[in-house]
């Protein structure tokens, strides 16, 4: 089922607009993670979709069907909420057939026919022998498939998560994203995620929806986020970044930080702010440079403090030999913003880009 989102708003008491003008495009078979702050108008976008919050103007569309004025029981999706919103008093089959039971007796389905849908779902979540258990004997993750079960029971095309993961610990966490990713190409599903997690989003989603203060800010694929943000707020909630602000000069950026040297760019001259990743630098040998010592080590990669002069930021690169002398960081990828915006097409530079030198550039010390 495909999701068609037009100029949609919402305001709520007191005038605040949650949602401000969003349109958004889900086609059949996307999966699809709404992401940003808390207060950025994912969960209400969601609820919206879903037919819970009532949107103050705009129009939204179901596989090619206007939903305005339809309740949320008419419009086949399929809603998990964070907390699970399981009843404690029903079985766990119970619980999975709920969405059946409540059906008006034309539409409902017979006895058996709910009991065999059940068993399904049970198999379908791998908890085939847990029917007759209370939710309250269940682990978390296995509650949480629960849910899903019962959100998908009735048969939707169209699954809508509100921070489906946001109460299980991390080992669970990443064991129930996968399997839910599994379970959404099986059946073909249209998933929306919601969540504020952006290493969950780009485990699981093909694209990731930026919000922030109601607004969309950016709709792509990880990658590209990555490589061309469409504001630093983009590239900072995705990951540590590192900013360094400067300007740039007849092609040149040059850093207001001491050590750190200049590179070359075709954004027009200016003040620019360079943004990069942590392992996104490298240091080369200089007498006037400053100093750099190992402050952490994960795996193949260790954590350097670098001394700038006036401030001391930390970079990562493979573990290699501890680092000797003075030195200067070398900025291998950057992407540039000029009043908040990129300031060139492709702002994230290569690392055959960078010309501080007409040497290459030398290997990290």
């Amino acid at each position: 089922m495909s999701v068609l989102i037009e100029n949609l708003t919402r305001q709520v008491a007191g005038g605040k607009v949650v949602l401000d003008n969003v349109s958004l495009h889900v086609p059949d078979g996307a999966f699809v993670a709404l992401v940003g702050p808390s207060g950025a108008g994912k969960t209400t976008l969601l609820r919206a979709i879903a037919g819970l919050d009532p949107a103050s103007s705009g129009h939204v569309e179901i596989d090619g069907r206007a939903m305005e004025g339809l309740p949320p029981r008419e419009r086949n999706v399929g809603f998990v909420f964070q907390n699970y919103a399981l009843f404690r008093h029903l079985t766990v089959a119970r619980n999975i057939s709920f969405g059946l039971d409540v059906r008006p007796r034309a539409s409902r389905p017979s006895r058996a026919e709910i009991d065999a849908k059940v068993a399904e779902l049970l198999t379908l979540i791998q908890l085939p022998d847990l029917g007759a258990a209370y939710p309250q004997r269940l682990s978390g993750g296995q509650r949480q498939r629960v849910a899903l079960a019962r959100a998908l029971a009735t048969g939707p095309r169209l699954l809508l998560l509100d921070e489906p993961f946001g109460a299980l610990d991390p080992m669970v966490r990443r064991a129930v994203r996968t399997w839910l990713r599994d379970l959404h190409d099986q059946l073909g599903l249209t998933t929306i995620l919601v969540t504020h997690d952006q290493e969950e989003a780009l485990d699981v989603a093909d694209r990731l929806v930026v919000m922030q203060d109601g607004r969309i800010v950016q709709d792509a694929d990880g990658e590209t986020l990555d490589a061309t943000p469409a504001t630093p707020f983009v590239m900072e909630f995705l990951g540590e970044t590192l900013r360094f602000p400067g300007v740039v000069s007849n092609g040149l950026f040059v850093p207001a930080d001491t050590h750190v040297a200049p590179f070359s760019t075709t954004a027009v001259d200016g003040s620019t702010e360079a943004l990069i990743r942590p392992h996104e630098a490298v240091l080369r040998p200089d007498a006037s440079g400053g100093t750099a010592k190992r402050v952490g080590r994960r795996g193949p990669l260790e954590r350097l403090a670098v001394d700038l002069d006036t401030r001391t930021v930390e970079i990562e690169r493979p573990v290699s030999a501890p680092p000797s002398g003075l030195v200067v960081l070398e900025i291998a990828q950057a992407r540039l913003f000029q009043n908040g915006k990129p300031a060139v097409e492709n702002a994230r530079l290569p690392i055959d880009a960078v010309t501080t030198s007409s040497d290459a550039i030398p290997e990290p010390v």
